[in-house]
């Protein structure tokens, strides 16, 4: 199935504010359960974010996001 290249480049656009927004605000709090707390919503919203836009269960995205944030904030303390 090939996508039109409209879709495929809004869709890549997507991906990448996600990931710049997502590394821009992870960093904003500092003390360690505010940073795990902050990056697992950062992480929630932008793994949502890209599974919808990859075609993914957006609570799916949302719950690997969320870990995942989580586990960054709490190594970057």
């Amino acid at each position: 199935m090939d996508l039109p290249l409209e879709i495929i480049m809004i869709k890549s656009v997507t991906i990448v504010l996600c990931v710049a927004s997502s590394l821009a605000l992870g960093a904003c709090s500092t003390p360690r359960g505010n940073r795990m707390l902050g990056d697992s919503a950062v992480g929630a919203g932008g793994g949502a974010l890209l599974g919808a836009v990859a075609g993914f269960n957006p609570l799916v995205g949302a719950a690997v996001g969320a870990g995942a944030g989580a586990a960054v904030g709490a190594a970057t303390h």
